[in-house]
C-alpha cells in the first residue's frame, strides 16, 4: 500500500513538470496567435506594447512591494562570501543547460571547456560553492535554448513581457521550456525543495542586480522602452557570439563618404 502511495506521488510529481514546461510552450504560441489582433505600436517589434506595458507595471509593482525588499533583506542578512557561495551553486547548475546548448550549436571545443569546467566545480569546488575553474582560466559561457533556436534560424518574434519573468519574447519563451528540460531542479521528488531552491535563486539574482536598478531607476527616461531596447541588443548580441550584425542605416557607402570629405575640403 505505502508503495502504490509513492508511486501515485511521484507520478503526480513529474505531470506537475510536465506542466510547468508546457505552459512555457503555450506562452511562446500564445504570443504568436495575439500577433495577427494586436493593436498597432510605433515599434514593429513589440506588437503588443499595450498588453505588455501593463504586464511590465505589475511586475514593477510586484518588484517594489515584495521582491526588492527581500532581496534587500537576504543582501543584508548574507555574509559576502556566503552570497558569492550561493551565486556559484546556482552558476554551476546553469553550466549543465550552457553545455548542452554548446552542443545543440555545434559549438564542441566550448562544450568540451564548459563540461570541464562542471566537473571542476562540482568536485574540487564542493558541488560549485567554490569557482575553481575560473582560477583555472576556464571562462564562464552564457548559452540557452533561446540561444539556440535564434542560432538555428528562428526569428526572434514579438516583445513579450511575462509575469514575474521580464521581458521576453515568442522564441524566448519556447527557449524557457527547453532550459526548464535542462534545470535538475526540476527532477526532485519534492516540490517544497525544488520551489525552495528556485526562489533562493532568483532572491540571489536580484540582489547582485541590486545597484544596477538603481542606475536604470536614475537614468532611463521610459523604464519601458529602456527594458525593450536592452533586451532586444542583449538577445542579439548573445546569438551572434558578440559580432551582431549592423543594421542597414550603419552600413555607408565608401564612395559617397569619400565625395562628402571632399566637398568640405578648402
Amino acid at each position: 500500500m505505502v508503495r502504490v502511495e509513492r508511486r501515485v506521488g511521484i507520478s503526480q510529481m513529474k505531470n506537475t513538470r510536465l506542466q510547468i514546461i508546457t505552459r512555457f510552450f503555450l506562452l511562446g504560441a500564445v504570443s504568436l496567435f495575439f500577433v495577427g489582433c494586436a493593436t498597432t505600436s510605433n515599434d514593429a517589434r513589440d506588437p503588443l506594447e499595450g498588453w505588455n506595458r501593463g504586464v511590465q507595471s505589475f511586475n514593477d509593482g510586484a518588484d517594489d512591494y515584495v521582491v526588492k525588499p527581500v532581496a534587500q533583506g537576504y543582501q543584508w542578512i548574507m555574509p559576502s562570501f556566503a552570497d558569492q557561495g550561493v551565486t556559484n551553486f546556482f552558476n554551476n547548475i546553469g553550466d549543465i543547460r550552457v553545455t548542452l546548448n554548446d552542443l545543440f550549436q555545434f559549438k564542441f571545443n566550448q562544450a568540451g571547456s564548459d563540461f570541464t569546467r562542471l566537473l571542476i566545480n562540482s568536485t574540487l569546488g564542493i558541488g560549485g560553492l567554490f569557482d575553481v575553474a575560473t582560477e583555472l582560466d576556464f571562462e564562464r559561457h552564457d548559452e540557452d535554448f533561446d540561444q539556440t533556436l535564434g542560432a538555428w534560424g528562428m526569428p526572434t518574434g514579438p516583445y513579450l513581457v511575462l509575469p514575474f519573468l521580464g521581458p521576453s519574447s515568442a522564441r524566448g519563451a519556447l527557449g524557457l521550456a527547453g532550459d526548464a528540460v535542462a534545470n535538475p531542479l526540476f527532477y526532485i521528488d519534492f516540490p517544497a525543495v525544488t520551489w525552495g531552491l528556485t526562489t533562493l535563486k532568483y532572491v540571489d539574482l536580484r540582489a547582485d542586480q541590486l545597484s544596477a536598478s538603481r542606475i536604470v531607476d536614475e537614468a532611463a527616461l521610459d523604464r519601458y522602452e529602456f527594458f525593450r531596447n536592452a533586451y532586444f541588443q542583449r538577445r542579439e548580441y548573445l546569438v551572434h557570439d558578440g559580432n551582431p550584425p549592423l543594421d542597414e542605416d550603419e552600413y555607408f557607402d565608401e564612395d559617397e563618404l569619400d565625395g562628402d570629405l571632399d566637398l568640405q575640403e578648402p
